[in-house]
């Protein structure tokens, strides 16, 4: 038998070690679905294998303590007391509340995809990395997470420059305070290393409050919620208050004095605080774009949106204290609405408040002037050094534990396996890496040069997050199904459009680079093919998309101008006939492609569905392979109806298989080509599973020995192929691929043929090169030879059989035909005449007709007579002859015999035929498959 007869057989026995084997599944079943996990953790206790989060008892947070506290102590940050005026000085009020309303309706968007996806089932450790993960995969998952990561790096840095900008135009030389022992603050490069310094004295502040642990800082975070708002009504109640004042612009502004001035007066001059005054709410109502004194650039919409709106993104710090959070799922949505909504009230009201009292020239040149114009400065000061500080705590905290959850889930590998080291719960090597990074970010100083980059990068996790919900809702998966119901993929769409649109417009260039660097994260991880089972909404999608377009693929419809070969390839072992399934996955010209599979055994008897076993291990092997392929596995009492089988059910809707391939029956002992192949494959590093050396060795039986019994019988084999043509499928015998490595082939200099032999040689009186065999003939060597490997290192032949050579005129006749139909099918081949004069006196006719009184002349397709072997072994030899440096030699089946008791005949003229052939398909057509016409 041969090596590619394999490829229709199997019998496998049922295991009897089934019982066994279910337990052990059983007792893992928590890991395959989160639902049941949940259920076996809560009820049993049951240790997380894959991926461990914070233990229960860690939950103790309530929703305004872990939610609502943090997230309005971060939206205020550094936008409530340092840079609304600046905001309202450079864009004037009705800009300015645009841009509020702008940025909170991206934010509230946002909101709703969140609470979307965190009441849709149990939202663990690691936040808005968790949801967003969960829900598009670890590709996405990965890539955003790691994007979000940075967001809280960038912005707890942002917020420190804050602190340290409050703390030096107060407590350094020259400061507000006039204090005696101020902090020094002069230096190289106006004090900038001053400035470092203090802000990793701050930054070491925070890193031992986030290694004390994350509920201190949310428990603290209510007190510190319960000042800031002290302070704001001190700030509203001091506008109805103080009185009209001249305010001195800060040190800092070195923008606004003169160059090479010796007025050292300069320094004191000071602006105008009007109270409440008509004409300065007017002259306040329209922008007025200049130079921003802390950057030296001069501003426009886009740089004072940026600033605006990387101080209001803390809307996921709730998100992020899911591990804490004793209900999550709620939690999270009621907290992070009402914090939207209470900062939002705030902004407009101090907005209204800050352009009826505060001049132009003022807003513009002195950004922190709340303080002066408050009854109690120094309670500025403290909301300020309490906001600031606390946004600056909640994103580190937020860093870490979104670094933590991806070394969990070990999204990079081995890269991040230190983070996940915790002491009392607390990941406090996650810590420390967010704590160095930051410590990086410092060295950028200003504030207004971290806010866009800040801004940028939680635009694009917003756009994540809305992208993920939007996707959810589009994929109609029926467990898709949150408490949360006051949103819709319309919601997700305009929330991820705004996101995208403001991110390039705050720095197209970062943006962009940003965007890339994502993308090609997730290609990487996608490469990585990672186990984990979390779901993947991209195929929720796809299947969606799927479905509806097979619905609209008509097969009433079919056109011969657009045929492509749909193929089932009968394989029962891969191990014999990789090869040949490289191969097929060549000549499918984007067509179907399925790897057919039965198993010979009796369903009643075995305890269960044993396909559903190896149906991953042939998956895997088409990993492995490369190929684009389906797979089929059935079991069936007998090889022949399990074939039936597959012919039938194969496909779905219009992609149905219209040609089967098979294995050729012959002596050949397999050989075990997976273990060759796998021997020269280059690994890949990002898939280290599929490339184990034995990683195929369990998956699938061992070989058919040379003294084993064949498992099908040359009668079933035949009527494998009668079955076939009776299906009105086209079909296909594969014989002599062992010998085909195709690496091989192609890396060699010289240059090999694919042969066409359109010639029933079983009836060379009847042959003719236009009928459907030898079109489907001429078809499939042209696809093969259209693939770029193929077209690069092969030329292909069509040979012409004459009767002699000696006729000139009617061998060239002959070969004008020929030329003329290959330039009508657009066939690029070259046509090598072949003479059968050794053949034909050898060949003879045995009326065997199951009808013998018809006249066999007018059965074009009789296939009844028998073949003298002597005939085809010349036949043999001639083709041999020519085939010296062919690569593949198509060449035409003879229909099978009807009569009973023929089909060995049959088998053992295909085998003379075509002994010691290079790699052969034998092709019988059954339809038209290729087209002249427009």
């Amino acid at each position: 038998m041969s090596c590619e007869v394999d490829s229709i057989i199997s019998v496998d026995l049922p295991s009897v070690n089934d019982m066994e084997t279910r337990n052990v599944e059983w007792s893992n079943v928590h890991e395959k679905s989160p639902l049941i996990r949940q259920y076996s953790r809560d009820l049993n206790a049951v240790e997380n294998t894959a991926i461990s989060y914070s233990p229960d008892d860690n939950r103790n947070l309530s929703t305004f303590a872990g939610v609502f506290s943090p997230v309005a102590l971060s939206m205020f940050s550094t936008v409530l007391f340092l840079r609304l005026g600046f905001v309202i000085g450079q864009a004037g009020l009705f800009e300015t509340i645009l841009q509020f309303v702008l940025a909170y309706f991206i934010l509230l968007l946002t909101v709703l995809s969140i609470c979307a996806i965190s009441t849709n089932g149990a939202v663990e450790g690691g936040g808005a990395y968790f949801m967003i993960s969960r829900a598009l995969g670890p590709e996405f998952g990965g890539s955003i997470g790691l994007l979000f990561f940075l967001a809280n790096v960038f912005a707890c840095g942002l917020y420190i420059s804050g602190f340290v900008e409050t703390l030096v135009e107060n407590f350094g030389t020259g400061g507000s305070l006039n204090l005696e022992n101020s902090l020094p603050t002069n230096g190289v490069d106006d004090g900038k290393w001053w400035k470092y310094l203090y802000a990793t004295v701050v930054l070491l502040f925070c890193l031992i409050v986030c290694l004390v642990g994350g509920a201190l800082f949310a428990r603290t975070s209510v007190v510190i919620l319960v000042v800031v708002v002290l302070c704001i009504g001190s700030v509203i109640l001091s506008f109805f208050i103080v009185k009209k004042k001249c305010i001195h612009i800060p040190k800092s502004n070195t923008y606004y004095q003169w160059p090479n001035t010796t007025n050292t007066s300069a320094t004191n001059r000071c602006f105008n605080y009007t109270g409440y005054k008509d004409h300065t709410f007017n002259h306040n109502v329209w922008p007025d774009y200049k130079l921003d004194y802390s950057t030296g650039n001069i501003m426009d919409f886009s740089t004072v949106f940026a600033v605006l709106f990387s101080s209001v993104t803390g809307i996921m710090n709730g998100a992020n204290m899911s591990g804490e959070l004793k209900q999550p799922s709620k939690s999270i949505p009621k907290g992070t609405l009402l914090a939207i909504l209470f900062t939002f009230v705030t902004y407009i009201i101090l907005s209204f408040f800050i352009s009826a009292t505060t001049s132009r020239e003022l807003l513009q040149n002195n950004y922190g002037f709340l303080q002066d114009t408050n009854l109690l400065n120094w309670c500025v000061i403290i909301g300020i050094f309490a906001t600031t500080l606390s946004a600056a705590l909640g994103n580190l905290i937020g860093a870490s534990r979104i670094l933590e959850a991806l070394a969990k889930d070990e999204i990079f590998w081995f890269l991040l396996k230190p983070a996940t080291i915790q002491r009392n719960g607390n990941p406090y090597i996650a810590v420390l890496i967010s704590w160095i990074l930051v410590q990086v970010v410092l060295v950028i100083g200003s504030l207004n040069a971290i806010a866009p980059l800040v801004s940028v990068f939680f635009l694009l996790a917003y756009t994540a997050t809305n992208l993920a919900t939007m996707a959810l809702d589009l994929a109609s998966a029926p467990n898709f199904r949150p408490s949360f119901e006051y949103f819709s993929w319309k919601t997700a769409g305009l929330g991820l459009i705004g996101s995208l649109v403001m991110c390039f417009l705050i720095n197209a260039i970062f943006a962009s680079v940003s965007v890339i660097v994502m993308m090609a994260l997730v290609i990487v991880l996608h490469l990585r093919s990672m186990t984990q089972s979390w779901g993947s909404i991209s195929q929720a999608l796809i299947f969606h998309q799927v479905r509806k377009y097979l619905l609209l693929l008509d097969s009433r419809k079919d056109h011969v101008k657009f045929w492509r070969p749909q193929i089932l390839l009968l394989v029962s072992n891969p191990r014999s006939c990789c090869y040949l399934i490289d191969f097929i996955n060549d000549i499918k010209k984007g067509g179907l492609y399925v790897l057919g599979h039965v198993k010979v055994e009796t369903f009643d008897e075995s305890i269960e569905d044993n396909t559903q076993k190896e149906y991953n291990n042939w998956l895997s092997l088409i990993d492995y392979m490369k190929i684009k392929a389906f797979t089929e596995v059935t079991i069936a009492d007998s090889i022949r109806e399990g074939i039936q089988h597959l012919i039938r059910i194969s496909g779905l809707g219009g992609m149905k298989p219209n040609t089967i391939c098979l294995g050729f029956y012959d002596d050949c002992v397999p050989e075990d080509l997976l273990i060759q192949r796998r021997s020269v494959a280059k690994p890949r590093f990002y898939n280290s599973e599929l490339n184990a050396p034995e990683s195929f060795q369990d998956k699938f039986p061992n070989l058919r020995k040379h003294d084993s019994d064949k498992k099908i019988s040359m009668t079933d084999y035949v009527h494998i192929i009668q079955d076939t043509l009776k299906m009105d499928k086209n079909v296909c015998l594969c014989r002599n691929f062992h010998h085909l490595d195709k690496t091989e082939l192609l890396k060699k200099s010289n240059c090999k043929y694919i042969d066409v032999w359109p010639f029933n040689f079983f009836r060379p009186d009847l042959s003719y090169f236009m009928d459907n065999t030898c079109l489907f003939l001429l078809q499939l060597a042209c696809i093969l030879h259209m693939v770029p490997k193929w077209k690069k290192n092969t030329i292909l032949r069509v040979f012409l059989c004459v009767n002699s050579t000696t006729d000139h005129r009617l061998s060239s006749n002959k070969e004008k035909k020929l030329h003329d139909l290959l330039q009508e099918l657009r066939i690029p081949a070259r046509i090598e005449v072949v003479s059968l004069e050794s053949t034909a006196p050898l060949f003879r006719r045995t009326e065997l007709c199951e009808d013998g009184d018809e006249d066999e002349e007018d059965m074009p397709d009789a296939h009844c007579p028998v073949v003298p072997e002597n005939y085809l072994r010349e036949v043999n030899r001639l083709v041999v002859e020519h085939s010296k440096s062919t690569a593949v030699t198509f060449c035409y089946l003879p229909q099978p015999p009807n009569s009973p008791g023929s089909e060995n005949d049959y088998l053992k003229q295909l085998d003379n035929l075509t002994a010691s052939f290079p790699p052969t398909v034998l092709v019988h057509g059954v339809h038209p498959v290729t087209s002249t016409t427009l």
